[in-house]
């Protein structure tokens, strides 16, 4: 039997936006892997380690060998490439324009933490070299909040990485938690949620719902006040986080499968169209598209 073009290690994960891409590992797990309401990496198989560059170039023309005019977009797994130099970063992005020409997108997710050491400079020649978006995950903008979860970072150091990123014309996609703060938090996690995505202005901005798939024992160890918000609370922390949003052009999803109000606009054109349906939703429910109780985990 042939060896696999590329190894995977599961569980693998991908944001939804890239379900045509080529997953590409670079790293398995994630190199803080500290967050407590994250399930992502903490099966023992997905310890992080950085793939060797050897492996990781040979998948590429491997790749290119089979499927080269066919790969659009690229995925850079797991939780967090750019915790690679930026050498071994070009040395990938230039193997990707070499054997798969076609690619016309290079993405990945980011941790803040991750480019504090990287400059400007380097962040603008990894876009020039094909490294088009970064998701990252914020979270939160408040630091309480942060703080309860093991985030590992701060609102000024979240915002400091997206100005950084958006200064190297990288596109960036926020992804901020709805019900993070729980009941008790709610309003101060939404007020600061919104805060960081007016400061800062990303080019996507997108909600999930906090879940415990594996349970909250792990979350609630550290956080021990925390109750989750019922339906109505997360419509309610919506509509006060859209309510204070000032974005000029951001491409605003809340339609994740975690998520009960399906959302799709551009803030800020479709700003009281959104507020409109969390609103009704909230006055009342049947009237809203709301997800499907089936559909939610997926």
């Amino acid at each position: 039997m042939n060896a696999p073009l590329i190894r995977y290690v599961e569980p693998v994960f991908r944001p939804p936006s890239e379900a045509e891409s080529l997953i590409l590992p670079v790293t398995d797990g994630c190199s803080w892997n500290a967050c407590t309401f994250c399930e992502m990496y903490t099966a023992p198989q997905k310890a992080f380690r950085a793939r060797s560059e050897d492996e990781v170039l040979t998948s590429i023309r491997q790749v290119g060998e089979r499927y080269g005019s066919r790969v659009r977009r690229v995925f850079l797994a797991d939780g967090d490439a750019l915790v690679l130099p930026t050498r071994r970063l070009l040395a990938i992005l230039e193997a990707i324009k070499t054997h798969l020409p076609t690619v016309h997108r290079v993405s990945s997710y980011c941790l803040a933490r991750n480019l504090k050491k990287k400059t400007v400079a380097e962040l603008t020649s990894l876009r020039e070299a094909g490294l088009r978006m970064a998701y990252l995950g914020a979270e939160s903008g408040d630091d309480l909040v942060l703080e309860k979860v093991k985030k590992g970072e701060t609102h000024d150091s979240t915002r400091a990485a997206l100005d950084k990123l958006g200064e190297a014309g990288i596109t960036r996609s926020v992804m901020i938690l709805n019900g993070l703060g729980g009941q008790i938090y709610s309003n101060q996690h939404a007020d600061h949620s919104a805060r960081l995505a007016n400061a800062t202005q990303p080019e996507f901005l997108s909600t999930l719902v906090v879940s415990f798939p594996q349970g909250e024992a792990r979350f609630r160890a550290d956080f021990p006040e925390w109750e989750a918000l019922e339906q109505a609370g997360l419509f309610r922390e919506m509509e006060r986080f859209l309510s204070q949003l000032e974005l000029r052009r951001t491409v605003f999803r809340s339609d994740h499968a975690s998520n009960f109000l399906i959302l799709k606009g551009t803030l800020g054109a479709d700003k009281e169209r959104l507020l409109a349906q969390v609103r009704q939703a909230i006055d009342d429910p049947g009237g809203a598209p709301l997800r499907p109780d089936w559909a939610r985990g997926l």
